[in-house]
């Protein structure tokens, strides 16, 4: 029976869908368009692969390149116990291979927002998986985050080239070989199973694991995810350790050094970082075993610290955390070297040691185990970020509300969304 109106028709197919259930159940519809052949109107040929569409929130996109001749002829939906006929003598139409789409957006409730996760993360990405809006915030995003991380490995390799020059690092040293994990459809717990699968086969004892990749990649998440593995499932006592504490600690030794002199006005890095101060400077800590655990200790200069104690107060102060950038660019060497000696300490106590960071400097610690995270979909890294700025944005827009709905859930996102793209589309 043959449609009075075409429109009219698509409307009410449309408007049947309201009475499919709300649960993962999925419609498959299947796509066809006319054959060119004016003779043969009535027969129907595939234009696509069927597509397969949760039954939640469904938005209609109408893409037609001339005015409609037909509508879908019949479309037969099976949602999991009922079986729904209602959609009947529907044709699509395409004068340049321009089909009729149905597309959902998957809503996102206040349980998979307040998460603030990988869970979190993938869910805003499929969300937005149709959303030009949301392509091109990722795009800015993965553009920023790339550029950022190859200035970061320029500035790096400056520093370890000015280490091999002053003879502080070995320039014919050759690491061990990475791994390449590529992390695209892997949770974190994949990622850290698939690289435990290697670690383990290392037997008991201590151990260090090296784990580098691009910003994005998930480094840190993954990180996380091994220390607590090897903790629960292997017993293990892990160390997270970072080269941070390290440079602040000789930055908070410069600093301190200027003030003692009669000739510094403020820091003053050509008198204060001479190869003579560095070597002096470095020699003023010591790592090891100090009221019963691992720690760094800091003597010299009028100073008695230790790290542990003072990381979060004089080690992030405005005259340490604003020099940080200059002492570091000459201490790579000096630094990477302390690293190394501690963490072979650690291990031969049997801890296990966790490494992140960048090759240039993990690098020059020796281990076997070494671990490159990877992307083979590039374009994952700015979507992955975005999603995490929208999700953090959302949360802190609709507070703490456990009632919270899907729908004013979807308004918060959608608002962050206009306004990061708007000030994406200013920064440029």
């Amino acid at each position: 029976m043959r449609s009075k109106s075409p429109t009219a028709t698509l409307i009410k197919v449309v408007s049947l869908f309201r009475f499919l259930p709300a649960s993962t159940t999925r419609v498959v519809i299947p796509l066809f368009n006319l054959l060119p052949d004016q003779h043969q109107l009535s027969l129907l040929r595939p234009a696509s692969a069927f597509v397969s569409l949760p039954t939640h929130h469904h938005h209609l996109s109408f893409c037609s390149s001339s005015n409609p001749r037909s509508l879908l002829r019949k479309v037969e939906t099976y949602p999991s116990s009922r079986k729904i006929t209602a959609i009947n003598t529907i044709r699509s139409y395409s004068v340049s291979k321009t089909t009729t789409i149905f597309s959902t957006m998957p809503p996102i409730t206040y349980e998979i927002l307040s998460e603030q996760n990988a869970t979190t993360t993938n869910a805003i990405i499929e969300h937005y998986s149709t959303s030009p809006e949301f392509t091109s915030l990722a795009k800015s995003e993965g553009d920023g985050i790339l550029q950022r991380d190859d200035e970061d490995a320029s500035k790096l390799q400056k520093g370890i080239d000015i280490a091999k020059d002053k003879g502080v690092l070995d320039p014919e040293f050759v690491p061990e070989e990475y791994i390449e994990v590529d992390v695209l459809g892997k949770s974190p717990e994949d990622v850290a199973d698939e690289i435990l699968g290697t670690v383990r086969k290392g037997g008991d004892g201590g151990g260090v694991v090296v784990l580098c990749g691009l910003s994005g990649t998930g480094k840190g998440t993954t990180v996380a995810k091994l220390k607590e593995k090897l903790e629960k499932e292997d017993k293990k006592q892990v160390v997270c350790w970072s080269n941070g504490n390290i440079f602040r600690s000789v930055t908070l030794l410069a600093v301190t050094w200027c003030e003692q002199q009669e000739d510094c006005d403020g820091f003053d890095p050509v008198k204060a970082l001479t190869k003579e101060n560095l070597a002096s400077f470095m020699g003023m800590l010591e790592f090891g075993k100090f009221n019963g655990k691992f720690d760094t200790k800091i003597t010299g200069l009028g100073l008695n610290l230790l790290i542990s104690e003072v990381q979060n107060t004089q080690l992030k102060s405005p005259k340490v955390s604003k020099n940080i950038p200059t002492v570091a660019e000459v201490t790579q060497g000096e630094v990477v070297l302390f690293a190394s000696d501690a963490i072979s300490k650690m291990g031969a106590d049997g801890i296990f040691t966790l490494l992140e960071g960048r090759e240039q400097t993990v690098n020059y610690v020796r281990t076997p185990l070494r671990f490159t995270l990877t992307l083979s979909d590039m374009s994952l890294i700015g979507k992955r970020r975005a999603a995490q700025r929208l999700a953090a944005g959302a949360l802190k827009e609709v507070g703490k509300d456990d009632g919270m709905g899907e729908e004013e859930v979807g308004k918060a996102l959608d608002g962050q969304l206009e306004i990061m793209v708007k000030e994406a589309e200013a920064g440029n």
